[in-house]
């Protein structure tokens, strides 16, 4: 017996030589083979800087090579940041910068102000809509781009920059000199009353930054105080932000202990779910949120958690579908790595992420998503794919992005408007200037001084007229058939420069079919109960033959 288990002993300890070698070198097999990849590349590394035809560094090589393996992960968000990218990051996220606090754009070759941000530097210089800023530090700005003007303009808070100012009714120059500060962009562009009593917040091609659950929440205490019984909030063409902002945001319209969003991924700490913490400080407003193709990631959070839990009717064009998580690494002070590390659900289950076929780079993927914010809903068939139920048991469809509770489709562009928009071609920055120069002309001259006015038959005889004298040829009848259109985007950029971009915002919301039909749903329900059961009724009245 002793010597049959000193024969077994024997043969276990061989066994787990034999074993353990084996598992050596397998082991040794594998390091081996990384680093003998690793010496091949610093071997190509070394051949291409050496030898190839162009000359090209050695710290350009390495970053080709890192761009190289994050381009074949096809991930469309997978990037290294570097100092530019980095900045704007910051930007996007914190909202705050160096600079005036102006809106610009280019009209007409010149720098324009678009709107100063109320309580920065700008705004107490004394700058305003329509100021066309014609030197900067003595340069004349006649030419510039937009991406040259902003870097001119922003610098170190502290810093000084002398303007001149070019002022419709003024027939001088006037001179600033403003004191660079750090800025703060807000993310909520307006927050007001329409339709009476039903508060509308706008957060249309912004971002969700690191403040706006803050600005949020006093925006609509605000409103309240004024007396709106019902809010709209705009997430149309918001391209989303920060994923603990979108979880604080559904948090103020949630209760306790319900899932705003869960998050799977393969590393450690990627898979968590978030809930709401706080208790609902408005739990009678009914609310509608808009979304349409721009709408995408953290903003399909608030829009998703809403609906599944019956919070909020959801109207509008199916969201983008944009559902990964993305880290940033800080590789240094001024670089980073972003990489997708998990993928996001909604409460009830559904997958935000849409599967597209072919991976896309970070700009296209934007691209695609405002070119989708018309599309209607058959064209998001891909939603049916699953189905899941809200808290309520209402049906929700799964596939990728936010499928509205009602689809409600933009107004299209007629046969004669698209035509005109045809005609026009590489003359569209023209037909804009046009009206920019137009619509200062007339606020110098104080020809318009109603905020209700009505653009006039005059007024596009002037448009077309002017257009021809710079140069875009067009007949009447092509002219006269896009008048409906013309007459509204004019109106805008009048209502801009004259009256200011709330007023603007005012007139762009009684064109807007979106809006009206979320004020019309508003304008009858006492609750959301009655708000989805209205939106229900109406989608089987449009079903019904």
């Amino acid at each position: 017996m002793k010597g049959q288990r000193i024969l077994l002993l024997a043969l276990v300890g061989f066994v787990s030589f034999l074993s353990g070698g084996w598992l050596l070198q397998r082991g040794t097999s594998q390091a081996g083979n990384v680093y003998q990849r690793a010496r091949l590349f610093d071997d190509v590394l070394g051949y291409v800087a050496d030898y190839y035809v162009d000359s090209v560094g050695e710290a350009q090589l390495y970053d080709m090579a890192i761009d190289g393996l994050l381009d074949r992960l096809q991930d469309p968000y997978a990037r290294l940041l570097r100092r530019e990218d980095f900045d704007q990051l910051t930007e996007s996220t914190t909202g705050n910068y160096g600079g005036l606090g102006i809106q610009i754009d280019v009209r007409d070759g010149w720098i324009t102000v678009i709107a100063p941000i109320a309580g920065t530097p700008a705004d107490e210089a004394g700058l305003e809509t329509g100021d066309r800023i014609v030197g900067v530090d003595g340069e004349s700005t006649f030419g510039w781009k937009n991406d040259k003007a902003v870097s001119e303009l922003r610098g170190k808070p502290g810093t000084s920059v002398d303007l001149t100012i070019a002022r419709p009714g003024f027939p001088e120059p006037l001179e600033f000199t403003v004191e660079r500060a750090v800025i703060h962009i807000k993310a909520i562009r307006l927050a007001t009353l329409v339709g009476g009593d039903v508060g509308y917040i706008s957060l249309v091609n912004s971002n969700i930054s690191e403040t706006l659950a803050d600005e949020l929440q006093e925006e609509i205490i605000r409103l309240r105080s004024e007396g709106a019984r019902s809010l709209i909030l705009d997430l149309r063409n918001n391209p989303g932000g920060l994923l603990d902002q979108g979880v604080e945001v559904s948090d103020l319209f949630l209760g306790p202990g319900q899932t705003i969003v869960s998050t799977r991924g393969r590393a450690r700490g990627t898979s968590e779910s978030y809930a709401a913490q706080q208790r609902q400080r408005w739990p009678d407003l009914p609310m509608v949120v808009l979304v349409n193709g721009g709408t995408a990631s953290a903003s399909e959070i608030i829009a998703g958690a809403l609906q599944d839990h019956d919070r909020a009717l959801v109207l509008g064009t199916p969201t983008f579908g944009k559902g990964l998580v993305q880290t940033v690494f800080r590789l240094g002070r001024y670089q980073a790595l972003r990489l997708t590390t998990a993928r996001w659900y909604t409460p009830s289950g559904r997958t935000i992420q849409r599967m597209r076929t072919q991976p896309s780079s970070a700009a296209l993927v934007v691209a695609q998503a405002q070119q989708a914010a018309g599309e209607a809903a058959d064209s998001a068939a891909v939603d049916s794919s699953k189905v899941f139920h809200t808290d309520a048991g209402r049906t929700v469809l799964g596939g990728g992005g936010i499928r509205p509770d009602l689809i409600v489709r933009p107004d299209t562009l007629t046969d004669g408007e698209q035509e005109f928009l045809r005609n026009l071609g590489s003359k569209l920055p023209v037909y804009r200037d046009v009206m920019t120069t137009y619509a200062l002309e007339l606020k110098a001259s104080d020809a318009v001084r109603d905020p209700s006015f009505q653009v006039t038959r005059q007024m596009r005889a002037e448009l077309l007229r002017r257009l021809r004298d710079r140069g875009v040829e067009m007949s009447d009848q092509e002219f006269h058939a896009a008048a409906v259109l013309i007459e509204q985007q004019f109106g805008y950029e009048v209502q801009r420069y004259v009256f200011g971009r709330e007023a603007e915002t005012h007139r762009r919301i009684q064109d807007d079919v979106q809006v009206r039909k979320a004020l019309e749903l508003l304008e009858q329900a006492r609750s959301v109960q009655e708000l989805l059961a209205l939106a229900a009724a109406s989608t089987e009245r449009t079903r019904t033959p």
